[in-house]
């Protein structure tokens, strides 16, 4: 695995803000990071790059401790905060210019920088003359100076209007054909068109870490309307059925926890028992109605 997050752990005054974190990244992958604000995202990927020492806990990029061999690690690391430092009096390939002496990055690297940001109508322009949407491609251009083979962008579109969404979003899925990318947003759209996987971060817990086609199809509900009353007992002896809400008095919500598709099973359950189905709507949980499910109440 390119990176290893083994237990991390993050307190302040006594309250765990992350709590024993375990995951991995893969090359290829972009990763979507969820949670409700304050549920530790940012406080991960700052302990992730270096930037903040965890209290118990490691990461390795690449093989490298982020503890023992921070300069090494840190080599491979690119990581965008939210709110990105910029030299608002700099023109764009002077800015470029200084970032790149930092990091000793070839000279050949801020050209690939600005075309993999689709800057090159900018380059000569100042920073403060900017939109957000270019000045955010400024702080990722930058990111991407040493050719790092992770990526971690805490809210790369926040702000954005929504032309400079789609641009932004497109610079971050062609960056994730060739590298280890981890996204965190609060945007439920934007992880499901950008992300091959979601982990969802609550109260400084993992409390899901999965593929995001096993996710879409993870739940189904079915809202069915039969000619006569059932018995909730009845409905519960229907393979994978998770929960059932009454609406009215014929008509019923059922969710399952399966990707099989169970209009065929409730077919043959009205048979059997004598029913007729009268109407059925069929969907699958997206992500935000599942994310909201985990992370209401608790």
């Amino acid at each position: 695995m390119a990176v290893i997050v083994e237990h991390l752990t993050k307190q302040y005054a006594g309250q765990r803000v992350v709590d024993h974190l375990d995951f991995e990244l893969r090359k290829g992958e972009i990763t979507g990071f969820l949670g409700l604000n304050g549920a530790g995202k940012t406080t991960t990927m700052k302990m992730m790059c270096g930037a903040l020492l965890p209290d118990e806990g490691n990461v390795r990029v690449l093989g490298h401790s982020i503890l023992s061999e921070r300069e090494q690690a840190q080599q491979h690391l690119g990581y965008l905060p939210e709110h990105n430092p910029l030299y608002p009096d700099m023109y764009v390939k002077e800015y470029l210019s200084y970032v790149a002496n930092i990091y000793h990055a070839p000279r050949k690297n801020i050209a690939e920088s600005i075309a993999l940001t689709r800057l090159e109508s900018h380059a000569h322009k100042k920073i403060h003359t900017l939109s957000k949407g270019y000045r955010q491609r400024v702080g990722l251009a930058a990111t991407l100076l040493h050719d790092p083979d992770v990526l971690i962008l805490d809210e790369p579109t926040n702000g954005l209007d929504p032309q400079q969404i789609l641009e932004i979003r497109q610079i971050v899925r062609d960056l994730g054909q060739e590298k280890v990318v981890l996204l965190s947003s609060h945007i439920m759209q934007e992880i499901q068109a950008v992300c091959q996987r979601v982990m969802i971060l609550h109260k400084g817990k993992i409390i899901l870490n999965e593929p995001m086609a096993h996710l879409q199809d993870k739940e189904q509900t079915i809202e069915i309307l039969f000619d006569f009353r059932v018995e909730e007992q009845l409905l519960r002896r229907i393979p994978h059925i998770k929960s059932i809400r009454n609406n009215e008095e014929f008509f019923f919500t059922l969710t399952f926890d399966t990707q099989e598709d169970m209009r065929p099973k409730l077919f043959d359950f009205a048979t059997e028992n004598g029913l007729k189905i009268l109407q059925m709507n069929h969907r699958h949980t997206d992500l935000e109605q599942l994310f909201t499910e985990l992370t209401k109440g608790n």
